[in-house]
């Protein structure tokens, strides 16, 4: 389909009304030279008729080949595992990948790989030579990590051997407060999350927008997520957040400023986000409304009216958010990003800026407010902390929060990661409210955690994954204990029912179906068959061939099995799974309890290049040799020893990006579950 031109446009006075629309509609129509014949101007005049599950609207968004090229986030070109959009990427290794002081594949330098191995490297193999290693030095090193990793005395290391050995030895990127796991936390003042933690900044640009047949002049676009960001960097189709009245002053559709279109890349049902977001509103927590959008782009020489596709259009959370959901103005919102959270760190708000990311002003007594909760979860005793717990908290929306967010299973959330969840201060009684956000891996689809059955049977006394300070003392008082229990027995007989979200995804399918065929036959038929309840692997992103851990159970598959756990639970016929650890696969995958670590990222690496007989165990002298090899490619000079120069341009080269392929191949399981072993 061809793309309709728009002339650029310049910044509007404050107030825009109908006589403005219409000018700048018949200039815009003017300038496509197509005799003014457009669609007809239908903009929704309420944010309920904007936002309906069934809705699929259409968005063509028109940018000159400048604004274009200036969307392309900095520190994408040689991002986390490469970067940059279809044929633009440089090969992996090459100058300045990995090049000292251009932070490797990862943007900044916690990302690089010699970032993660070379000062273990240096420190544990550096005996005689102050900064450099001999040969000698090297080989000694390897039989010195051979010894220590093989703990049975096999002989032999397998898959969990080097990847433990591995944790054991090298550091994560970021560390610091972001507790076990991946560090999600950005710079000071910018995004937190996978993308902005690996030096990806998502820059905003003017661009043109006609939305359902009616022209929105210069409105700021810039690409947004983070997983879903780092698994379609290689497409054109990414998530993109659209702000209507950033340079045009009063510009709104249906009283909304701000249009969040969500690619989906994670979910064959595009579904997850808005039946789970519909899920929340039942249980009467304040959650975004969703619809859909087949978005186009025209960009003058490169694209032509493109379909990127069918995208979610999920409600921003913003202060109009709340004025209309909970009738309340002031407070504070945060969308805190941290495993550990409401833990103390001292009354200077600077230790919780970042971590807790105020959006929009925040007052001293907002700030003063959310220091005191986590002094009195981190210090008060357990009586005082049953009394006075709902001074802080509202007991009842975390209740029905909670009861939502366990009964989905989704762990990349308060319950695993930390993140993906606003809370709102009320400037009234100052109480906080819980408001979920970012539900792609809802209904146990996010694999990084547990194995597919322990997510179908998480634990609805223990949901969290491992230590949660915060929410062991909240499940211990006896005021919210009653209260989730409550909620879960009241929803398990109401809208937990799984015929209800058969129901739904029906109704969705039907009015989502032509748009996805329209994106391409393959997606369609994975499309049709999750629709029907078949699992299918993941296409493209982390592991390529099915993402971590395979293929996860799709919405009417889940919700059958979730239903039954969750009833056995609640009349004492069984106590659920918990998760103790961070893993990729479940308990005895490669995550383990042992956490996400180096070792996932860099030990399918290590076996590849050590595991040279293929039967997925290495040998002491497999190993030694191994070492030999990268010593002799990485001492370039020939000297006989290795400088830390070397060793990190050897290493960057070597493992870019983990030996240039995604981390684990298709699952990061064991052998025999899709894991790396099954791919060397």
């Amino acid at each position: 389909m061809k793309d309709k031109a728009f002339g650029s446009r310049r910044r509007t006075r404050p107030g825009f009304n109908l006589v403005a629309a219409a000018a700048t509609f018949l200039a815009l129509a003017t300038l496509s030279g197509s005799s003014g014949a457009t669609e007809p101007a239908r903009l929704p005049q309420t944010a309920d008729a904007l936002f309906n599950p069934t809705n699929v609207w259409t968005a063509r968004l028109k940018f000159t080949a400048e604004q274009w090229d200036a969307m392309e986030p900095a520190g994408a070109e040689f991002g986390f595992f490469g970067g940059g959009r279809p044929g633009d990427r440089r090969p992996f290794g090459g100058p300045p990948f990995g090049a000292p002081g251009r932070g490797g594949f990862g943007g900044p330098p916690d990302f690089a790989p010699s970032t993660l191995l070379a000062p273990a490297f240096m420190k544990a193999g550096d005996l005689n030579h102050p900064g450099k290693l001999s040969k000698d030095e090297f080989l000694a090193l390897a039989n010195k990590w051979f010894s220590a990793w093989d703990k049975n005395q096999s002989g032999t290391l397998g898959f969990e051997q080097v990847r433990s050995g591995l944790n054991s030895v090298a550091r994560m990127p970021g560390g610091g407060r972001g507790g076990p796991g991946p560090n999600l936390l950005g710079a000071e003042g910018k995004r937190n999350g996978l993308a902005s933690a690996s030096g990806i900044e998502f820059k905003e640009v003017h661009a043109n927008l006609e939305f359902a047949g009616s022209p929105l002049a210069d409105v700021a676009v810039r690409y947004k997520g983070n997983g879903t960001y780092m698994e379609s960097r290689d497409s054109l189709k990414r998530s993109l957040k659209v702000r209507l009245n950033r340079f045009n002053d009063g510009q709104k559709v249906a009283n909304q400023s701000r249009f969040n279109f969500h690619n989906n890349v994670t979910d064959a049902s595009w579904m997850n986000e808005v039946l789970s977001y519909r899920l929340y509103r039942d249980a009467g927590v304040p959650a975004g409304r969703s619809s859909y959008a087949r978005v186009y782009v025209t960009v003058p020489g490169k694209h032509d009216g493109v379909y990127l596709g069918l995208y979610s259009m999920i409600e921003e959370v913003d202060k109009n958010f709340i004025r209309e959901r909970l009738g309340v103005k002031g407070g504070g919102l945060f969308k805190p990003v941290t495993p550990e959270l409401f833990s103390y760190l001292g009354d200077d708000w600077k230790e919780y800026n970042q971590m807790y990311d105020p959006k929009g002003e925040v007052g001293e007594d907002e700030k003063r407010r959310v220091i005191a909760f986590c002094k009195f979860v981190t210090e008060a005793d357990d009586a005082e902390f049953a009394a006075r717990l709902g001074e802080f908290l509202d007991l009842d929306e975390f209740a029905r929060y909670m009861a939502v967010t366990a009964w989905l299973s989704t762990m990349d959330s308060i319950l695993g990661m930390g993140q993906n969840f606003y809370f709102y201060l009320r400037q009234d009684n100052h109480k906080l409210i819980f408001i979920p956000w970012d539900l792609d891996h809802s209904f146990g689809q996010f694999p990084m955690m547990g194995s597919q059955e322990q997510r179908e049977n998480l634990s609805v006394k223990k949901p969290w994954r491992g230590e949660n300070r915060f929410l062991e003392r909240v499940y211990g008082t006896g005021a919210f204990h009653d209260l989730y229990f409550a909620r879960l027995r009241e929803f398990s007989g109401t809208i937990f029912k799984p015929a209800r979200f058969h129901q739904q995804v029906d109704e969705i399918a039907t009015a989502i179906r032509p748009a996805v065929k329209d994106e391409s036959e393959d997606k369609l038929a994975r499309f049709d068959k999750v629709v029907a309840g078949e699992a299918v692997g993941r296409a493209g992103g982390f592991g390529r061939r099915g993402g971590f851990g395979g293929a996860a159970k799709p919405i009417k598959a889940f919700v059958d099995a979730r239903a039954r756990s969750v009833e056995d639970q609640l009349f004492g016929k069984s106590e659920g799974e918990t998760m103790d650890g961070f893993g990729f696969g479940g308990p005895g995958g490669p995550g383990g309890p042992r956490g996400l670590g180096p070792g996932v990222l860099l030990g399918p690496v290590f076996m590849r290049a050590l595991d040279t007989d293929k039967d997925s165990r290495i040998s002491r002298e497999e190993f030694v040799a191994g070492f030999a090899k990268w010593f002799e490619a990485w001492n370039t000079d020939r000297s006989g020893l290795l400088t830390e120069e070397q060793l990190r341009l050897g290493m960057d080269n070597e493992f870019a990006p983990f030996g240039g392929r995604p981390p684990g191949g298709p699952g990061f399981g064991p052998p025999g579950a899709g894991g790396p072993p099954d791919e060397f």
